[in-house]
């Protein structure tokens, strides 16, 4: 390969919110990127989003891609079930839960892994797609064709999310994979972001070579109304 992976991570308050209750974490050191999203009130969703990154912090380097992968399914479920126990602690109807996104680089190929409505898009060659797939009420009213995107983006439930890690019942996560190609750049973000700027104008930044700090920042600038974070992976020769 004559290219390599750079990184670079930003996250936020928001213009709004006095907590910031997502959390991430950069570990290229072993290909692994992860961005989480807290729920919970109460100021708790900062448990659950930490959790996940507490998780993430401790595997250990020197792991094959297939060994990686089933650390990482393994140590989310264990921070599922231990919130779920936490959470029933504290009482009747109370919820820790986060969404979150993960991104695994191994040699050319790179998997994403997600629960909730974080994402994780690709631009390449000029184009933006979204790689993953929001677990959320709005997109299941989208894939009903009951809702257009334009419509779900301003819809007042569109923040109800059908998974998380922590959320009841049995953990699903969702995966897709592909290969990576020399000047592709990676963007794990939470919905404060895309919430607060229109895809397009993501793209437009990212066109421009500008990082996730500069594309945080132009969305705190615009008002964002909950925490922003997000983690750019970029193939650079």
């Amino acid at each position: 390969m004559t290219w390599r992976l750079a990184s670079l991570t930003a996250t936020h308050p928001g213009a709004v919110r006095p907590r910031n209750e997502d959390a991430l974490i950069d570990r290229s050191d072993i290909g692994l990127w992860v961005v989480a999203d807290g729920a919970g009130g109460h100021g708790s969703g900062d448990v659950a989003s930490n959790a996940i990154i507490a998780a993430m912090q401790v595997i250990p380097p020197g792991l094959s891609a297939a060994e990686l992968l089933a650390q990482v399914r393994l140590r989310l479920t264990a921070v599922h079930q231990e919130l779920q126990e936490e959470a029933a602690r504290r009482g009747p109807g109370r919820i820790l839960a986060s969404t979150v996104v993960v991104m695994l680089a191994r040699g050319e190929h790179f998997a994403m892994l997600w629960a909730g409505d974080s994402r994780a898009y690709l631009l390449r060659q000029g184009a933006l797609s979204r790689v993953t797939k929001d677990h959320s009420l709005v997109q299941e009213l989208v894939d009903q064709g009951t809702l257009s995107e334009e419509e779900a983006e301003s819809h007042p439930q569109a923040n109800v999310i059908t998974r998380a890690i922590g959320a009841q019942g049995e953990l699903e996560l969702d995966k897709v994979s592909g290969r990576i190609i020399e000047g592709d750049r990676y963007l794990l973000c939470t919905d404060g972001l895309f919430k607060t700027m229109a895809e397009t104008e993501i793209a437009a930044m990212l066109m421009s070579g500008a990082d996730v700090r500069a594309i945080v920042t132009e969305a705190v600038s615009r008002g964002a109304r909950d925490n922003v974070s997000a983690i750019g992976v970029d193939c650079v020769a």
